[in-house]
């Protein structure tokens, strides 16, 4: 007996031998990690506070990279792993959590850089896709302090003819002060003034609050418009209603990224003729900031067998009714005029939102939007024969990280989606600005909005009129 006992020994010591002598190291353990997970962000020009594209980068960081990825609020992913299948899962498996732990935990040890894998081959400028075509926004400034509201400039398209565009990004030239900038392709109406800013002035008090019902959200009676030139500081005021109109084709927000659709085998089509209606959001941070801001496109040379459309986020102008000819999958606002978040409440559910289907869709991105006080987001699907599943339930929302879920979620006609959104309007929530109001949809961060974001393929040709019905 004793004789096994000794032969095993034998046999396991020269393996203990190898893990003693093969620590977790940076080059061969950490890096693909970092590489694959952490460098979209982590790397000069991103949003990231500090580059882990190196050794020398990453190793000051060591213990608190262990304690980001141990507690997972590091890579930012909110889905609810219980529900759905997502290809843009940025989590870490547990082992790799591991991984870094112990490399911490170890010396946070270099390692041969031969078992490095060659550097990923990263966009320039602070890309994440290399832009074929860019577009300039016009500079902005921006004052020091003020309630600036939601801004619409019509600018010409940059491309010559029809072109299917297969990604779109948005590089903010200050993101400290760039709440948001969307765009989306419009077709080109004589009545179009380029190079104008265009703004509701939304009646607010000293707090920056608006009136219930009084926020630029929805078209009113006695509205006032503000517009100012280009490079002028001339506001001129009218009452009527916005020149302007978009749906949203694509939005720089928080934490959110570029749109590639490459991976769907499909495209953007931008007519000729078309202009570039861009809703630009700035927030004051205590300093006067100029801003500018790019657009940056690949497009095809071919056009591709699918086509990438999306349904309105609902902060844009109603359209009941979509058509063939204007490619939208949008739907009325979500505006509802019931919803209404009391002072102090700590777990409010908005009127959901319900939409049904009216010819088979395939959804390939969802995209839960509210502001400082949403709190969690739910999308269910009710199939035709009554199967009930939920495809995404997000229960810790956060504004920060406004991200995107990438799915292929095929829905037949007749299928029924619910969305709902909670918010806390209470002391706990350390992002409240005040518990003690009412809050109801609004433009502002500390007003509120609820918008599911959906994005669709479908067959190049195929027609999208009468998409989905809406309620709300």
């Amino acid at each position: 007996m004793t004789r096994f006992v000794f032969a095993a020994l034998a046999l396991a010591m020269p393996a203990m031998a190898g893990e003693a002598a093969s620590p977790i190291t940076f080059t061969k353990d950490v890096l693909p990690v970092l590489q694959k997970n952490c460098q979209t962000c982590h790397r000069p020009g991103q949003v990231a506070p500090m580059s882990l594209l190196t050794y020398k980068d990453a190793r000051p960081w060591a213990k608190a990279i262990k304690a980001a990825v141990t507690t997972r609020k590091m890579p930012p992913w909110f889905a609810d792993p219980k529900y759905g299948h997502f290809a843009n899962d940025r989590s870490l498996k547990q082992s790799e959590i591991e991984t870094l732990a112990k490399w911490a935990d170890s010396g946070a040890v270099e390692g041969d850089p031969k078992d490095a894998p060659a550097a990923v081959p990263w966009p320039k400028d602070g890309w994440g896709i290399q832009p074929e075509v860019v577009m300039d926004l016009p500079p902005h400034d921006v004052p020091a302090k003020g309630v600036l509201e939601w801004e619409l400039i019509a600018l010409p398209s940059p491309f010559k003819g029809d072109t299917w565009v297969t990604s779109m990004e948005i590089l903010p030239g200050d993101a400290s002060v760039v709440h948001h900038i969307c765009f989306s392709f419009e077709k080109h109406r004589d009545t179009t003034v380029y190079n104008r800013y265009e703004w509701v002035q939304v009646p607010r008090d000293e707090t920056g609050n608006a009136t219930p019902g009084n926020t630029g959200f929805g078209e009113l009676p006695g509205m006032v418009m503000a517009t100012r030139d280009v490079g002028s500081n001339e506001v001129k005021l009218r009452q009527g209603h916005p020149t302007l109109r978009q749906s949203l084709d694509f939005c720089y927000l928080p934490g959110a990224g570029y749109d590639d659709y490459r991976a769907w085998n499909a495209a953007k089509l931008v007519p000729a003729g078309t202009d570039v209606i861009v809703s630009i959001h700035y927030t004051a941070n205590g300093k006067v900031v100029t801003d500018r801001s790019k657009i940056g496109f690949t497009v095809a040379k071919n056009p591709p067998p699918k086509k990438f459309l999306v349904q309105g986020s609902g902060e844009d102008e109603p359209v009941i009714a979509p058509t063939a000819a204007n490619e939208r999958a949008v739907f009325a606002s979500a505006y509802n005029p019931t919803f209404a978040i009391p002072p102090n409440e700590a777990n409010y559910l908005a009127p959901p939102m319900d939409i049904t289907f009216l010819k088979d869709v395939e959804i390939v991105r969802l995209r839960p939007h509210a502001h400082v006080r949403g709190t969690s987001a739910q999308y269910r699907v009710t199939y035709p024969d009554g199967r009930e599943e939920v495809v995404l339930n997000v229960p810790n929302y956060d504004f920060n990280w406004q991200l995107s879920y990438g799915t292929a979620l095929k829905l037949p006609k007749g299928t029924r989606m619910r969305v709902e959104f909670r918010y806390d309007n209470s002391a706990n929530n350390k992002n409240n600005p005040d518990p003690k109001r009412w809050v109801y949809q609004g433009f502002q961060s500390w007003e509120e909005m609820m918008a599911p974001n959906l994005g669709f393929i479908l067959d190049r040709d195929a027609d999208v009129g009468g998409l989905m019905a809406v309620t709300n």
